[in-house]
């Protein structure tokens, strides 16, 4: 499953600074990177992005800036800000993956993952529309919560639902550009095959990563308590043993994914990062930053680090 990485921080020992040694190093590690042209990265630079990718190397400044570095450079080929429904409505249509509308006791973004009502053959599109979710979910945490939680349903699921190479590239984008935004993994009624498979990957997990993973069954009394302690059970869907019969519907789900593109565009213009096409002041901000593509700024920002292919929006980086 897509979920199953092994930790980047390259130790089993993880650090524990104080709250000024952090701030510390995540000056140090702005530092480090300095000033990017792009506005909308110098969004994405903010102190918590920061911290989050520190903390994912164990505070290793030299990894972390490595880190933050390609995943900059996978931004700014993928463009993940820039993805609409529109681009990505048909692979939504079965509900393969959807945000809740409803979310933890903790205030934790709900993501429902059903690999086996996979819809298309295009991995690309498959991964263009994970990122477009993940996006979509950080956006919608509350403001005192920064990871979310994987809701996975194995209904239908065959080790032929999701292709090794999709796979491959699910676990690269979620393990070197989203790092620490995984709060809980739940994997409800896994079939026994599944269970084989995870006895093989989890002797490469993270302990950190292993211990967020959670096996529920419908029929053990006790793992359904796990659903009681992390969800309302009046608002959780049914097919977790909730109260909510509502499930997915996709036109409303349409309508909701419209609504979070406008207000994304909204926060964007506010801050003076993204303006609707036809803005006036469009054409001068891209002269600016097609100016500033060649300047040594960036060259200096990139100093040491692969620049990611370009493949229909850029490959993702490897991992590191």
């Amino acid at each position: 499953m897509s979920f199953l990485f092994k930790s980047g921080n390259g130790t089993a020992t993880e650090k524990t600074l104080t709250l000024e040694e952090q701030q510390e190093k995540i000056n140090e590690l702005r530092k480090e990177l300095g000033e990017h042209p792009s506005a909308e990265i110098q969004d994405f630079l903010s102190d918590a992005s920061l911290s989050r990718f520190l903390r994912a190397r164990n505070w290793n400044m030299q990894k972390a800036s490595k880190m933050m570095k390609s995943a900059v450079k996978w931004r700014v080929a993928y463009k993940p800000e820039k993805i609409h429904w529109e681009d990505i409505a048909h692979e939504a249509e079965t509900g393969k993956i959807y945000r809740a509308d409803y979310k933890d006791k903790h205030g934790r973004t709900v993501l429902v993952l059903r690999p086996g009502l996979e819809n298309t053959t295009s991995g690309k599109g498959q991964i263009k529309y994970l990122v477009y979710c993940l996006e979509k979910a950080i956006m919608n945490l509350t403001e005192d919560q920064e990871k979310m939680v994987w809701l996975t349903d194995f209904q239908s699921w065959t080790l032929g639902s999701t292709p090794l190479k999709v796979t491959r590239e699910t676990v690269n984008v979620l393990q070197e550009c989203y790092p620490e935004r995984l709060g809980l993994a739940i994997l409800y009624n896994p079939p026994r095959i599944f269970e084989s498979f995870w006895k093989i990957v989890k002797p490469f997990l993270d302990h950190e990563t292993y211990k967020k993973v959670k096996f529920v069954y419908s029929g053990d009394k006790e793992s359904q308590k796990i659903m009681a302690d992390v969800f309302d059970m009046d608002k959780l869907d049914s097919a977790f043993g909730g109260k909510n019969p509502a499930g997915f519907e996709y036109n409303s789900y349409a309508e909701r994914m419209k609504a979070d593109d406008m207000k994304r565009g909204s926060l964007h213009s506010s801050n003076g990062v993204t303006l609707p096409q036809g803005h006036p002041l469009v054409s001068a901000h891209k002269e600016a930053n097609d100016g500033y593509s060649s300047a040594s700024s960036e060259a200096s920002f990139y100093s040491g680090t692969e620049s990611p292919k370009h493949e229909e929006g850029g490959s993702l980086p490897k991992n590191g």
